[in-house]
């Protein structure tokens, strides 16, 4: 499994989802190393499916697909228990990832 999180420098938000996406894989019993990519230059969009920093890519997908792809270096915003905020909580990405794992994603 490959997980990725999309980011640009000036958002703030791709540490603490980082912090929570390690914690979340922990709990979801999956072994992989997370892998960081800083865009700088909307040129770095062409092949990605950044829909906002942070962005958490897991196999080529976004993790939670609901957001469109966007063509400009911005943060994102995820729907939350909590409200609108810059990242997931640690259970909305257990969740993602249980789902990925039931699903027919092989955990690697």
């Amino acid at each position: 499994m490959r997980v990725e999180v999309l980011h640009i420098q000036e958002c703030p938000s791709w540490r603490e989802a980082d912090a929570r996406l390690e914690v979340a894989l922990a709990e979801a019993g999956i072994d992989a190393a997370v892998e960081y990519r800083l865009l700088e230059d909307p040129a770095d969009l062409a092949a990605t499916v950044f829909a906002g920093s942070p962005t958490i890519v897991v196999d080529g997908a976004d993790l939670f697909p609901a957001a469109e792809q966007i063509r400009e270096l911005a943060c994102r915003v995820y729907a939350t228990p909590a409200g609108l905020r810059g990242m997931p909580d640690t259970a909305q990405l257990v969740a993602a990832l249980r789902g990925l794992t039931e699903s027919d994603h092989p955990v690697r």
